[in-house]
């Protein structure tokens, strides 16, 4: 299968956010000034953020780890206190707990799967657990609302890490749970985290990332760790750093990466569509054969990537080999997954 007729390649760049960058070059031309950050076009992509996941608070920050480490930061958590870990994870989110004074404790997947589950979760919780943070991995989310009713009635945090899942939703329980039915993945946390660096669902060239809440006081500590510790939402001068409430990291965006990623969020429901589609051909295919078969697929999926599981008790040769010939024949694929945490 030639990926050259089966899946277009990703291209995130276009005229959209050509046009969208000419923007800002000609709002800060008419304005005289030189853009800076928290300026028109983040708030704009705050804004529209946040009515996409159904109200709440947004801030977009400088990378996908930024986002993290402001998340954990904003919930205040105390020095040593332990907090579960998704298995498949980036080292990022792992040593912004690191670097926060906390200490990580490691969930395991539910078979078959990236994701964890509810069951694996029980097995770790102790009197000391203060938080959770959760990825939702490939585009497909834990089962969310199961998780989110067992820890709420414990009053233990939940940090959704959705760098890999935005517009997503959970359709893990059948009958689904109706807390599922209308809320995207990261409305369910104390605080979520996206990633938007330029391979992610939503893209804001480069790196980028944003922190999203319900919560409004947890927003204003977003706003305070990610700037300085600066109280933004006050009338006060943010160029003088005595004003500073706490200790804190410069974690700002820009307007240009600002611009791309509100263009690529006007898209997001429609990629997210068109990748299904190219996923259910893909499956139809897979069924052909016997030695590669797919994994979870469901209505929720919002695609980042998309596992297959080998038999290679069927192959004559390696998995890795397997996997580097189908590469020459065009097809794009990673031939292992290595974002996994070891113990």
């Amino acid at each position: 299968m030639s990926q050259n007729n089966l899946t277009p390649f990703r291209k995130a760049f276009g005229n959209k956010e050509i046009n969208y960058l000419k923007k800002v070059i000609s709002h800060y031309k008419k304005k005289n000034v030189d853009p800076g950050y928290q300026g028109i076009f983040e708030k704009k992509l705050s804004k529209k953020f946040s009515k996409y996941m159904h109200g709440g608070y947004s801030k977009p920050v400088s990378t996908g780890t930024s986002a993290v480490y402001v998340a954990i930061q904003s919930l205040n958590l105390k020095i040593n206190s332990e907090v579960l870990v998704s298995p498949v994870n980036d080292s990022g989110p792992i040593n912004c707990l690191i670097a926060l004074n906390l200490k990580p404790i490691l969930i395991d997947s539910k078979k078959m799967s990236y994701n964890t589950d509810l069951n694996q979760i029980k097995k770790k919780i102790t009197q000391k657990t203060k938080a959770i943070l959760l990825s939702h991995v490939a585009g497909n989310t834990v089962e969310i609302g199961k998780i989110y009713n067992y820890l709420k009635k414990r009053k233990i945090k939940i940090i959704e890490d959705c760098s890999q899942a935005p517009g997503a939703k959970c359709f893990q329980c059948q009958p689904r749970c109706n807390i599922c039915k209308n809320k995207y993945a990261g409305e369910f946390g104390n605080v979520s985290a996206f990633s938007t660096m330029y391979r992610k669902n939503i893209s804001s060239g480069g790196s980028g990332g944003i922190v999203f809440t319900k919560n409004k006081k947890i927003y204003r500590n977003i706003l305070e760790y990610s700037d300085r510790g600066k109280k933004i939402w006050k009338n006060i001068n943010l160029n003088d750093p005595s004003l500073a409430s706490k200790p804190a990291l410069n974690h700002n965006t820009n307007e240009f990466s600002c611009a791309i990623a509100i263009s690529s969020l006007e898209r997001l429901k429609m990629n997210i569509e068109k990748r299904k589609t190219i996923l259910r051909k893909l499956i139809l295919e897979l069924k052909k054969t016997k030695t590669c078969k797919p994994s979870e697929f469901n209505n929720g999926f919002s695609p980042f990537f998309f596992p297959i599981i080998v038999d290679h008790n069927r192959l004559k040769c390696s998995k890795i080999t397997f996997a580097k010939k189908l590469k020459l024949e065009g097809v794009g694929l990673l031939e292992e997954y290595n974002c996994i945490i070891p113990k």
